[in-house]
C-alpha cells in the first residue's frame, strides 16, 4: 500500500518520525509536512505567496521526506498533486501531540489534513496521543494506527472516510481495547487578559475550560482507557433537515 503521511507539528516532530518507522515497515510511505509547527491551523491553505519544498533527511527513516513551507491542507495537496510520483492508497496523518477529540476536530491541522485527502476521495486516518506533563505515547499511537489500518484497510479503501484516531496516555497493557464512538461535546480555551509595556491589551490562552463529559463519546472512552476511533466525513450538510429547509422558501 502507498500511503502519504502529514501532520501539523512540523517535519522534525518525534509524533511522524515514531509513525513512519511503524507504517514503512510493511508499505511505501511519502512524507510531506510543514517546515515548522502549524497546529490548529484547520482547513487553511496557502494563497498569496508560493509554497517552498525541501527534500529532508530523517535519520533511521528509508521513506522519502519533504517540508513544505505551508499548512497541513497544503501539505496533502502538493503530496498528492506533486510529489508522491503515483497513485496514493491511504492519507495517515499524526501522529498528533495531544488529543484531537471533541470539538477540537474543527481547530485541528491533523484532522483538516485527513479531511483533505477526503476531498480528493482518498481514505484517511487521523492519529492523536493525549499529553501528560509534557509526554505522549507515541510509539504505541504508532502501533494502534497500524493495527486500525491492518483490520479495516478493506473496508476503509472502499469508503471515502476519515478515521480519527485518539489514544489515552497510558502504558500499552493499561488501554482497555478500542471503541468506535461519537465525537464528544465542545471544550473550550478561554482567555485573560494582561497589559504590555506600551499599555496596550493583551489576550492570552490560559488552558481549558472544560464541559460536562457526555457518555459514549470519545472524550468519554478516553477518560475510561480506551483508544478511540470516531468515523468523519467533510461533507457538513444538514441531511436531516434538507427537505425541512426548502420548505421555509
Amino acid at each position: 500500500m502507498r500511503i502519504l503521511l502529514t501532520n501539523d507539528d512540523g517535519i522534525m516532530a518525534e509524533g511522524i518520525y515514531t509513525l513512519a518507522k511503524e507504517l514503512e515497515k510493511d508499505h511505501e510511505v511519502i512524507i510531506v509536512a510543514p517546515e515548522i509547527q502549524r497546529s490548529a491551523q484547520s482547513h487553511a491553505i496557502t494563497l498569496f505567496q508560493p509554497l517552498v519544498v525541501k527534500e529532508v533527511e530523517l535519520e533511521g527513516i528509508k521513506s522519502k521526506a519533504y517540508s513544505i513551507s505551508g499548512t497541513p491542507a497544503d501539505c496533502v495537496r502538493t503530496g498528492l498533486e506533486v510529489l508522491a510520483d503515483g497513485p496514493v492508497d491511504m492519507v495517515f496523518s499524526g501522529t498528533n501531540i495531544g488529543l484531537n477529540s471533541g470539538m477540537d476536530i474543527l481547530y485541528s491541522g491533523t484532522v483538516s489534513a485527513a479531511i483533505e485527502a477526503n476531498i480528493y476521495k482518498i481514505p484517511s486516518i487521523a492519529v492523536s496521543a493525549e499529553l501528560v506533563d509534557g509526554n505522549a505515547k507515541f510509539d504505541i499511537a504508532a502501533k494502534y494506527a497500524k493495527k486500525v489500518l491492518e483490520e479495516s484497510k478493506e473496508q476503509l479503501s472502499k469508503s471515502n472516510i476519515v478515521l480519527n484516531i485518539n489514544i489515552p496516555y497510558r502504558n500499552e497493557e493499561d488501554i482497555l481495547g478500542i471503541k468506535v464512538c461519537k465525537i464528544g461535546g465542545v471544550i473550550y480555551d478561554y482567555y485573560f487578559m494582561d497589559y504590555n509595556e506600551k499599555g496596550e491589551k493583551i489576550l492570552k490562552l490560559k488552558g481549558r475550560r472544560e464541559t460536562e463529559i457526555e457518555k459514549d463519546t470519545d472524550r468519554y472512552y478516553l477518560k475510561e482507557g480506551y483508544v478511540t476511533v470516531t468515523p468523519l466525513h467533510y461533507d457538513l450538510t444538514n441531511f436531516k433537515l434538507l427537505e425541512e429547509v426548502k420548505k421555509w422558501f
